[in-house]
């Protein structure tokens, strides 16, 4: 599924976006892998806004496999900007398995 965010297609980028985990169930199944078109200078904040998520509502959130919390338990880094061809994952809390002592995926 393809969504512009953007009035001209020559000055956005395009990211992959999936959602997972709490963040996958407010959505239709088939939104919860997307490719989007942000402005140039876009951040994860700015993506975040757009689903319509408050910022307790993303426990986790990856571009390109790498986390963007800066510290353990800190927050997640707001600003970052997006470039081109980014993979970006927004998690909701993770669900935890007591009888594994583990997070479950």
């Amino acid at each position: 599924m393809y969504t512009s965010l953007i009035r001209h297609e020559s000055v956005g980028i395009t990211v992959q976006v999936r959602l997972i985990n709490s963040l996958a169930r407010l959505l239709l199944k088939k939104q919860r892998n997307l490719e989007l078109t942000f402005q140039t200078g876009s951040t994860v904040g700015d993506m975040i806004t757009h689903f319509g998520f408050s910022k307790s509502d993303v426990f986790l959130a990856l571009c390109n496999s790498r986390d963007l919390t800066p510290d353990l338990g800190g927050d997640i880094n707001m600003g970052y900007q997006f470039t081109e061809g980014d993979a970006i994952s927004l998690s909701g809390p993770i669900p935890h398995s007591w009888g594994y002592v583990a997070p479950v995926m």
